[in-house]
């Protein structure tokens, strides 16, 4: 009875021990938050400061506790695309900025259309008469996609800048796979549909060369049609091509070859440039390397929200890889934004919808799902506007189809129509242990997938016919909606990726445009006045995921649904692999006579379907891929 007592006592503490830890790291984040909370009454005189630490995307990702309390200030962060170019251009309307000032040192760039976007807001500014400084320790394309709008460019003297343009190698694993004996079954549709490639060969396929040379090509021209309308004395295209020649020259002297080139207009570090910013907008009373009266980033959005006149057009984001589920934000899962849009269609306000796309794809299923949701939206008579980011390919051109309209930007990577499943297994692995596989079997698929004996020809039959189903009905429903026939679709699919200009050529767009032409849009067919509408972002504002490794140890976790036949296999094999696991721990751990019965596990669900994240490393499966 008293040990009984003691043991009481010692969970009791660590439960207390638990709810102490938990309370301690909710108010140290709500303290953090509150205190990080934009403030727009301190809002002054001075000069806009975006100080880019990180990226521009379409939609931030969510926000881990841990990565908040470990992060350094300097920690790298994701800047919303819409906010950007929002603030940009009430910098141009507002008296108290003086200047635009970028800071481009840490920036880890966007996507081509994303900068072009952030670059006509910064034209529009300087037709204001308000001038822009740019500084950078390194300039390379990205970064300098942005200077080149700047009325004055500055580059740290040890500083440099390169041009690499679009392209490069990848990494390929057919030789590892073959060395470790792994097995890689792989089922597509699509002659260029490439993201399996690194599976099945050791180089890149004379196919998928030859598409991505092309939107690469187009990429780059356009990237260099931008810079030199941007800063037409800049000498850029020769430099790119040939760099070497120009750095020997120059004796390897960065600064020299950026000033002859006229790439930057003047050499100076952090302090000079703040000192000449100052001496342009006013000097701060703090003293620092930045001793320019500035105003930050994040206070200016908070002082300048969107507009909310007018009647409503609801905004849908799909943004990052489509899976299912409801994860994210800066992740497309189906189950969030499905409940999204159909809290659109409840909301009676909302006469129509633009659907803004920035997604390589990802699972089919998953984006059928959001499709289908769309389609109840059409049903309603609200009219639906796609516009496509930076990247609108495979699933999510999937999504995009069910659009009454599609626009893109010219330099917007589409099309991507294929689909393709990867499984292994693990037979040749397993044979170099003597590990071998052998049963009785009461249909052809029992004890299917084998990761222990390999595929047997009917599953790779089962599969393959799956894909190919998949397909069929991918060239179905972009048939249907773009008005051409399944076998003229098949001829622009086969999973080739296309830029935005030829796949309106294609037929694969209808117009040109960014979001302010799809809202423009979207008002038409709703018979909306110009000017008598805004945007309402119907999506999750990015919170703090408080316990990130998957909550307490006693909440109660949620399988995720199975997503078609690879999906069965998939969670088949995920299941098998961890019975194997626990079945040799098992053994390892057993030091007495066993009455076990080892042929029941064939007859009762798998209960380890848990599996380490070793197998999901090993694992690679989808039924739809980023362009590649």
């Amino acid at each position: 009875m008293q040990f009984a007592r003691g043991a009481w006592k010692f969970l009791v503490a660590i439960k207390d021990g638990l709810v102490l830890i938990a309370m301690l790291l909710f108010f140290a984040a709500l303290y953090a938050a509150l205190s990080a909370r934009p403030n727009a009454a301190t809002i002054s005189d001075g000069a806009l400061l975006l100080n880019f630490n990180g990226a521009i995307v379409e939609e931030p990702a969510q926000q881990d506790i841990t990565a908040f309390f470990t992060a350094s200030e300097d920690a790298m962060r994701q800047y919303r695309l819409r906010d950007v170019v929002r603030a940009i251009d009430a910098a141009a309307e507002d008296d108290r900025v003086k200047a635009v000032v970028l800071d481009l040192s840490a920036f880890l760039g966007s996507g081509q259309t994303s900068l072009k976007a952030v670059g006509d807001a910064l034209d529009r500014v300087k037709k204001t008469d308000k001038p822009i400084y740019a500084f950078a320790n390194f300039y390379s394309d990205d970064s300098y996609q942005l200077a080149a709008h700047a009325d004055e460019i500055w580059m740290d003297p040890m500083g440099g800048i390169v041009f690499a343009g679009p392209g490069g190698n990848r990494l390929y694993y057919k030789n590892l796979i073959d060395e470790l004996g792994i097995t890689a079954h792989i089922y597509r549709v699509g002659t260029y549909k490439s993201a399996v490639e690194p599976y099945m060969r050791a180089d890149q396929s004379p196919e998928a060369k030859e598409a991505s040379a092309a939107l690469y090509s187009v990429l780059w021209d356009s990237w260099l049609a931008d810079m030199k309308k941007a800063r037409p004395q800049a000498i850029v295209e020769a430099y790119a091509d040939d760099p070497a020649r120009f750095i020997q020259t120059a004796g390897g002297d960065y600064a020299k070859i950026a000033t002859e080139q006229k790439l930057v207009d003047k050499i100076g570090d952090r302090v000079a440039f703040g000192r000449f910013v100052a001496s342009k907008v006013g000097e701060d009373k703090t003293p620092s390397p930045d001793s320019f009266k500035s105003i930050g980033y994040d206070d200016f959005v908070a002082a300048n929200p969107a507009s909310t006149s007018g009647d409503a057009i609801g905004v849908i984001t799909v943004a990052g890889e489509i899976v299912s589920g409801k994860a994210g934000p800066g992740i497309a899962a189906s189950g969030r934004i499905a409940e999204q849009i159909y809290e659109a269609l409840e909301e009676k306000e909302i006469k129509a919808l633009v659907v803004r796309v920035d997604s390589p794809g990802g699972s089919a299923f998953a984006s059928e799902e959001i499709r289908l949701a769309l389609s109840d939206i059409k049903k309603a008579d609200i009219p639906i506007v796609i516009s496509m980011g930076d990247v609108a390919a495979s699933g999510g051109y999937w999504i995009a189809a069910a659009g009454d309209h599609i626009m893109a930007e010219p330099d917007t990577i589409t099309g991507s129509i294929g689909v393709f499943a990867v499984l292994p297994s693990f037979e040749k692995a397993l044979g170099k242990w003597g590990v071998t596989a052998d049963g009785v079997q009461t249909t052809p698929l029992s004890g299917e997938p084998d990761f222990v004996g390999g595929f047997s020809e009917d599953l790779s039959t089962v599969l393959q016919s799956g894909v190919e189903h998949s397909y069929e009905d991918f060239l179905s429903l972009v048939g249907k909606a773009r008005g051409k026939t399944n076998a003229e679709v098949d001829t622009i699919g086969q999973g080739r990726v296309w830029d935005g200009g030829t796949a309106r050529q294609l037929g694969l767009v209808d117009s040109f445009g960014g979001m302010t032409e799809a809202l423009a849009e979207a008002a038409k067919r709703a018979g909306l006045e110009e000017g008598s509408y805004h945007a309402k972002y119907l999506e999750a504002t990015p919170t703090f995921k408080w316990l990130p490794i998957g909550g307490l140890p006693f909440a109660k976790a949620e399988a995720a649904p199975v997503t078609g036949m690879v999906g069965w296999v998939a969670r088949q094999q995920k299941a098998t692999f961890a019975d194997a696991l626990h079945t040799a721990r098992r053994l390892m751990a057993r030091e007495d006579v066993q009455a076990l019965c080892l042929e029941c596990g064939g007859t009762s669900p798998r209960l380890n379907a848990n599996t380490p994240d070793l197998f999901d490393l090993l694992r690679s499966y989808s039924l739809s891929s980023a362009p590649r």
